[in-house]
C-alpha cells in the first residue's frame, strides 16, 4: 500500500497576532448595527458611538454611558435596539477607563465626569436628528456613580443601578486594624499593602483588584487603589441633579446597595423602581431579564418628555 503523499505546504506569512480587543471590535464591526445603523463619532474626548433610529423629525436621544471596565461592544445590546425600538436614537459612551479609550487611547478612569459629558452632549446637539431638548442619560454598572453630576442640558436621567460614595461600599469589609480603617483615606497607601496583600490569593480578587482595577485607574498598588476610589463620590454633587431621575434597583444586586441613599438625597422629581426574582428581573443591571427593565424605564421616559415634544 503506498501512502498518499502531502502536496507541499503553502508559504506562510507570518503576521503579529491582532490583540483580543482588536478582535472584538472586528467581529462587533462585522455584526452589530443590523437592528439598527452604527456611527463613529470622534470628536469627543470619549469614544461614542451613535445608533439611529428611522424616521423623519427630531428624535428624543438616550446617551448610554458604560460601567467599570467595560466597552460599547457589550452595552451595545443592552441598549441601542431597545432605545430604537422606542423610537429614540442612542449614543454609546466609551469613556475613560472603558473599552477603546482605555485599550487604544490609555485613557484611564477619572471622577469628573462632568468634563467627559460635556462634550459628549455637545456632539449629540450637532447630530442630525436629535432634539436637544429630549436628551437622556441611561447609566448601567459603576456609569450610575460617574454620570450622574448635573449636566444641566439632560431632560431626564437613569441610574441603574443608584449608587453612592465608592469607599463607602466596601470600606467596611477590608481587613484593616481599627486605626487603619479609622484614618481611611487620610494616610500613605503603602501603610495599606501588606494588609492588603492576603486578597490576592483569591485569582478572582487578584484579576479584579490588580489585573483590572490597577490598570483602569492607572495606579501601581492596591493601596493606591483604595485610597483612590474615595474621588469617585455622588455625595459632593447630588444637589446639582436637578432633571427628573429614575433609580433602579435590582434585586439581590450588591452594587445597588445605596441606591436607596441617593434616591433620599436628591431634590428633584425622581422615582424608584424596584426590579425583583418574581419578575425574572434581579441581579446587576437587570441582566435576567433586560426586557422587564426597558419596558419600565422607556415607559418612564416617554411619560416624562411628552410635554417635549415638538
Amino acid at each position: 500500500m503506498r501512502r498518499a503523499q502531502r502536496p507541499p505546504a503553502a508559504p506562510v506569512t507570518q503576521h503579529p497576532p491582532p490583540s483580543p480587543f482588536r478582535t472584538r471590535q472586528a467581529a462587533f464591526r462585522r455584526h452589530a448595527g443590523s437592528p439598527c445603523p452604527l456611527h463613529p463619532v470622534q470628536s469627543t474626548p470619549a469614544a461614542p458611538r451613535l445608533g439611529t433610529t428611522p424616521g423623519d423629525g427630531p428624535r428624543p436621544t438616550v446617551i448610554a454611558v458604560n460601567g467599570y471596565g467595560s466597552n460599547v461592544h457589550e452595552m451595545y445590546w443592552a441598549h441601542a435596539p431597545p432605545a430604537t425600538r422606542r423610537g429614540y436614537h442612542c449614543l454609546l459612551v466609551d469613556g475613560p477607563g472603558q473599552g477603546r479609550a482605555l485599550v487604544g487611547q490609555g485613557l484611564v478612569l477619572r471622577p469628573d465626569w462632568e468634563a467627559v459629558l460635556r462634550p459628549v452632549v455637545d456632539h449629540a446637539f450637532a447630530l442630525p436628528g436629535v432634539d436637544p431638548e429630549r436628551l437622556v442619560v441611561i447609566v448601567w454598572s459603576l456609569g450610575g456613580c460617574l454620570a450622574p453630576r448635573g449636566e444641566p442640558r439632560v431632560a431626564a436621567l437613569v441610574a441603574d443601578p443608584g449608587q453612592w460614595d465608592q469607599l463607602g461600599n466596601f470600606r467596611d469589609s477590608l481587613p484593616l486594624p481599627p486605626d487603619l480603617q479609622a484614618r481611611l483615606p487620610d494616610m500613605d497607601p503603602a501603610e495599606l499593602d501588606e494588609h492588603l496583600a492576603p486578597l490576592l490569593a483569591s485569582p478572582v480578587l487578584h484579576w479584579k483588584l490588580v489585573q483590572r482595577g490597577l490598570w483602569v485607574h492607572g495606579l501601581g498598588s492596591l493601596g493606591e487603589y483604595i485610597i483612590d476610589t474615595d474621588r469617585y463620590r455622588l455625595s459632593d454633587v447630588v444637589e446639582n441633579i436637578a432633571c427628573p431621575t429614575l433609580v433602579a434597583i435590582g434585586e439581590g444586586d450588591p452594587v445597588a446597595a445605596h441606591a436607596e441613599k441617593l434616591h433620599e438625597a436628591l431634590r428633584c422629581p425622581k422615582t424608584l423602581v424596584r426590579f425583583t426574582a418574581a419578575e425574572g428581573a434581579e441581579g446587576h443591571c437587570e441582566s435576567w431579564n433586560r426586557s422587564r427593565y426597558n419596558q419600565r424605564v422607556f415607559d418612564w421616559l416617554d411619560d416624562v418628555l411628552a410635554s417635549k415634544i415638538p
